[in-house]
This record gives C-alpha cells, structure tokens and sequence, in this order.
C-alpha cells in the first residue's frame, strides 16, 4: 500500500522518535499545550496549534473493568521533544491521575492481571525495557534487564509469564564479513526487501520471548523462534496486536511471513501460529491461506481463536474477513460470509458468544457485534465519527474515536444501546479558543452513473453571499476511505481555516462503499478514479461560493500520483498544485518500491511481461508532461522507500525544464509521513504560502 491512515503506527513511531535531546543552549521544552494570547485572540487553527494538541491512545480498561489506563503525548515544537505520559481514570468518578511525571517516554501501558500493578515500557534508564508501578504512580521498579532492550510486552492471563519481543541479529553484517576494515561503511545485499517504509533491514529479526513473572521478576528467557530468520511482529510497524495469550496462558498465537526475504517482498502470505509453552510445539492453522491471517484473539472460555483474514495472494486490501478457529476440533468458520465490508480490532464478549469489531460505512467507522452461534450481526453505532479501537469488560465499551473537527478523545458506549459518553478532553482548551468549520456530507454522481460521497469542508465564519477559493482533495492508498480521520498534517480544518473550501471525494477505490467500488481502483489508477474526481470538482465549483477560476488539487503518496497524473489531464481546471510523495513514473516505481506485492497487484504486473499491463502506457504521469503548463509544488523525503523520492524529483526537473513555476521541497530526514514538529510545521507554512500565491492573488 502506499498510503494507509495507520493511527497506532504513527502514533508509535512519534513515541519512539523522541526528536532531538536538549542541549545547554536550547530552551527548556514546554509540554503544556496552551495557546498564546495572540492565538486565542485570531481564534483559527495553525500549524503551531497543531501541535499543542494532546495526543491520546493506547485505551486499557482495568481487570475490573473501573478504570483505565492510556497514553498522553505532547510536544514542543520549539525544541522538537516530546512527551508521553500515562494517566489513569476511574470511570465512576471521572478523576483523572497521570502516573509518570519525569521526563520521558513511558508506553505499551498495560494491566497486570491483578489489577493491582500497571506494566509499561520505558528508555529512562538507557535500553527500552519493562517497569512497573502501582495504581498511584508509586512504588516504581524495573522488571527487565534485557540486552539492548525490547519493543513491546504482554502479561499471561495468569500474571505468571510475560512474553516480550526484541531484536535478534541473525544476518552478517558488512563489518563481520572484513573485520580488518573497521571503517567501511557499506551494504551489500543479495536478497529483496533490504529496505522497508523508511529504513534497511537492520540485519536482525523480530522475535517472541516468552519468561516466568514473580512480583517482579523475570526468569530466563526463552526465544519461541529461535534461529528463524523470520519476524513477529510483522515489519514495519511491529503492531503487537499480532501477537496473543490464550485465556489459560498456555499458548501463544503470533503472526508471522516465515520465508525469505525476496519471497517476502512479493507476498502478502502471513499466518497465525500457535506455540505451546508445555511441549515447544508450533504449528501453523492457517497454511491453506495465502493471503494475509493476522491479529489473533482468543476467546474467554479458552475454545476459540478469531483472526483477520484476506484471501486473495498479494492484494493487501482486499476485502478482511473475521474467521474463528475451534481450538479442540481444529474446525474453522468464516463468520463474515454475508457481511460487505471489511472486519477488524476484533474483542469478544465475556462469555464468548459475541465479538465486537470495527468496519466502516460510508466513509465512517462504526462498532458492530456479531453472535458467534448464528452468525448475526448487529450495528452498535453510528454518526460522523472514526472509531479506532475498542476494549470491553462486562458491560461497558471502551472506544478511541475521532472525526475531522476532533482529534482522539476516550469513550464509553453502552454495547446494548450505542449509548455513548465521553470520558477525556485532553483539548478542551483548544476548542473553546477556536472556530472548526462546518462538515458536510454531500453526494455527487460519477460519469457512470454511481453515486459518491464528498465531504465539504467550509471556512470558519463561512458566508454564502462571499467567494472562496476550492482545494481538491485526493486521497492515499490508494484504498483508504476519505474518512471521518483527524490528521496532524493533511487536515482539513486547517486547510479550511485559510479560507479553502475543501472538496474531498470518496472516489473510485476506497472502502466502506462495498467490495466491488473498492476493487476498482487496481489496473485503473488511471481512468475512472481521475474522473470521479473530476466530477466532484465540477459539481461544487457550479456553487455560486466556490469560484471557479481560483481552484487547486492536493495530495500525498496515491494522491500525489492523482495530482501529477491530473496536471497533464485536467483540461484547464486547476490553477495550482501540490504534490507529496507521489508517484510519477510508473516503471520506474515498479523497480524501486519495496513492498513488490503491491505493484504486481495493483499495477496488474511488471512492465516487462507480455502482454504488457495497460497501467504502465495510459496510466503513467510522465507520459502526459507534454501537456503541463501548471504551477505546482512538490515534497519529497529521502527515507520514503514506498514511494523513493526520486519519483518526486523527475516531476520537479521536468516542470522547471518546461518553464513551469515549480518549488521542490526535500526532507532529508523524512520517511512517506512527515513526523518532525518543526519539519511538519514548514511543510504548512510551504503548503499555504504556495497555495496562497497562486489561488489567493
């Protein structure tokens, strides 16, 4: 995929970036999150604003389900430094308490089973490693000590093991190949996938250790998959969601691609293993899958495992089916069958008779249950909202939720009626300092025939009887939703607080429209998704609001690719445009990108094969730069390895050789996200001054 909206992995990656350490010259970070005078006063969101906003996550309810724990990170942009927090609520009396109060990153907060103890992870002695404390931030102590640190833990349901994962260095490295060259710096490869996301293979690999836990206390670890050159969590976002305790604590499920690196880079083939503490057994239960199995969950009673499947090999958003395996019978059943959309953040009930999970409709994401027996489901929510993840006990929900006017607040929904209330308002303080503008769900027909969602999103203070200019919105994924997503860069309350009305269609391509509209994006990135663009520019700029002869299109990674693929197509539309990350020559991306599963599926091949796949002549930007004549803006990163930044400097050199106003902006320390506060905070300003000289003047 080029472009996913993955909350749990930014948020992760921001965590563990920590920016830059504080020297004597530099001012002493502030991580209150206050707004200035001058910011309360002009009452519009900017990207300083931004990134005073609290960031929550990582919702944990207690074992008695009458608390929670999570995260609060914030940020000073000033010094680049960041803070991440665990603050815990009583959800009978709403009191909040944070529970580290030194400087630093404490994360993966997690309950002991007792509830008596909260689990988390923490660098502040040097390495990554496991500390406890108790419900009161007190009685602190480190529980690991394990060389060169970890990247996520767990405790049994018992409390008498943990598992924890780490690094395990398994490859040669250059420097062990010539030991009398202890200066060389060098790689030498001769396998794929040597680089990933935003960084190369570290010569090391994923692994599950497995420890006995006494009140503190870790015994000798044992790597369940020792010598495997394989990974669990799988690469690149290590999301410890794919790996599982067993409710008697006597199994392990964990996902894993175990196959060579070339063959992983064109595969999307993983799979749910279970290791058994008591014999050392693993086997594999979904080995008659070949696309992807992951995120496994166990039931309470012990029966039954639930796991996300894909079907079809290589195609990493087709559609994701929950399945349940009978631990006892081995009998798997795809539970659903009958369901349109996509499942996922699966949680069962506490007798084991429903599962929750997350999908989405029509451009939202919602809670649903489905009853194991008879298959039926039930929606528990709705509204314009995103909900991002979900924990249960008895009778109460716990919910991450988002929408595009707010960024993540903690809930609690009733699982019976939907009834929800709002437990956090961590930027409070922001909301009632400035003007959100208004979101509006608007359907528009495509050239087709097909009706397609487009949110508008109005400046604050909007007057109809004024004119504004319009930003064409285009989308990542290429199959990701334009959705109810609260984005600290691509945001649209920002955009629309520079006086843009925004027009993001939910064209060709994006799920929680059903399978078929989400499948049509591949072998056609190129035809009907550019036209449903286009019709929804068309169709807004028809309001007497808009002016017509004031628009631009926007983008990143397969928005990007729609930016340069529409500057050659657009027949006079568009006065300006910014591209981030995008792909511009499609033959070239085929030998550059990493993940080669996805090119061989969405492309429909590689461009040497015969017959040739028609993306590569009719769908390829490069092949219309003889028709471009449009100012537009381009940002690259040199650490983007989805879309190498290369891409992005062919279309500047080209747009300059052709006389075309045209700015290259160049991340040197950036992968395909831009995660740096002061980095992300110039990206706005770039945005704005470009679009503003161009659509304002």
């Amino acid at each position: 995929m080029i472009y996913k909206s993955l909350v749990f992995p930014a948020m992760l990656a921001l965590i563990l970036m920590g920016a830059c350490k504080i020297v004597s010259d530099e001012p002493v970070p502030d991580f209150s999150g206050e707004l200035t005078a001058r910011e309360k006063e002009e009452g519009r969101l900017t990207p300083e604003i931004l990134w005073k906003f609290g960031r929550t996550g990582n919702a944990r309810i207690s074992p008695d389900g009458s608390k929670i724990i999570y995260s609060l990170t914030r940020y000073d942009y000033n010094t680049n430094m960041s803070k991440t927090e665990i603050v815990l609520l009583d959800l009978e009396t709403t009191e909040s308490q944070t529970l580290t109060t030194d400087d630093g990153r404490h994360f993966n907060a997690r309950w002991h089973p007792d509830g008596e103890r909260i689990g988390y992870l923490s660098a502040k002695n040097g390495d990554v490693q496991v500390w406890e404390m108790n419900t009161e931030g007190t009685d602190i102590r480190q529980v690991s000590d394990i060389e060169d640190g970890i990247t996520g833990f767990e405790y049994s349901p018992a409390g008498d093991n943990i598992y924890f994962t780490k690094q395990v260095k398994l490859d040669e490295t250059p420097s062990d190949m010539y030991p009398d060259l202890p200066l060389i710096n060098v790689r030498i490869e001769d396998e794929l996938m040597y680089r990933h996301w935003d960084s190369w293979h570290n010569y090391s690999y994923s692994h599950i250790f497995v420890a006995s836990y006494d009140n503190g206390s870790l015994g000798e670890p044992q790597d369940i998959m020792e010598g495997e050159k394989y990974d669990s969590p799988l690469p690149p976002f290590y999301n410890q969601a794919h790996i599982a305790w067993s409710s008697d604590g006597k199994i392990i499920a964990y996902t894993s691609k175990k196959m060579g690196r070339t063959e992983f880079a064109q595969s999307t083939d993983s799979d749910i293993y279970l290791y058994y503490l008591e014999t050392g057994e693993t086997i594999n239960i979904t080995i008659d899958n070949r696309g992807y199995d992951r995120y496994p969950v166990f039931s309470p009673d012990g029966n039954f495992l639930a796991w996300q499947s894909m079907e079809t090999p290589g195609y990493e958003s087709d559609k994701a089916r929950l399945f349940v395996y009978n631990l006892s019978t081995g009998v798997k059943r795809y539970l659903t069958r009958d369901f349109e959309e996509n499942a996922s953040d699966f949680v069962w009930s506490d007798d084991s008779e429903n599962i929750f999970f997350i999908s989405g409709v029509n451009a939202t994401y919602q809670v649903f249950s489905i009853h194991v027996p008879t298959r039926n489901i039930s929606r528990i929510t709705d509204g314009k909202h995103n909900i991002t993840s979900i924990n249960l006990r008895g009778n109460r929900l716990i919910v991450e939720k988002m929408s595009m006017s707010r960024a993540t607040e903690i809930f609690s929904i009733d699982p019976f009626t939907g009834r929800e209330t709002q437990l956090t308002f961590t930027n409070r303080h922001i909301y009632d300092n400035i003007d959100m503008g208004h979101v509006a769900e608007r359907w528009v027909k495509t050239t087709d025939g097909k009706d397609m969602l487009v949110w508008v999103i109005y400046p604050p203070d909007f007057d109809p009887d004024k004119t504004y200019p319009a930003l064409l919105y285009c989308q990542g994924g290429p199959q990701s939703a334009v959705s109810q997503f609260f984005s600290y860069r691509w945001n649209f309350q920002i955009m629309a607080a520079n006086d843009y009305v925004i027009v993001a269609p939910n064209r060709r391509g994006l799920p929680t429209f059903g399978q078929e509209w989400n499948r049509q994006i591949s072998g056609d990135w190129g035809g009907q998704a550019m036209r449903d663009y286009l019709s929804a520019i068309d169709e807004l700029k028809n309001e007497p609001y808009i002016d017509r002869e004031r628009v631009g299109a926007v983008g990143a990674s397969f928005g990007g690719y729609s930016v340069f693929q529409l500057a050659g197509t657009h027949e006079g539309r568009f006065r300006a445009f910014i591209s981030h990350n995008g792909v511009f020559h499609l033959e070239s991306m085929y030998g550059a990108t990493e993940e080669t599963f996805f090119v061989n599926h969405d492309l429909e091949g590689a461009y040497w094969e015969r017959p040739r796949p028609i993306s590569y002549d009719e769908f390829s930007p490069h092949a219309y730069v003889q028709n471009w004549d449009t100012p537009i803006l381009i940002y690259t990163s040199q650490n983007d390895y989805r879309v190498p930044y290369a891409q992005g400097i062919q279309a500047f050199n080209i747009a300059r050789l052709k006389g075309i106003p045209a700015k290259l902006v160049h991340f040197p320390d950036e992968g395909h996200w831009v995660l740096q506060p002061q980095n992300a905070i110039m990206w706005q300003r770039e945005f704005f001054s470009w679009l503003d000289r161009w659509l304002k003047n």
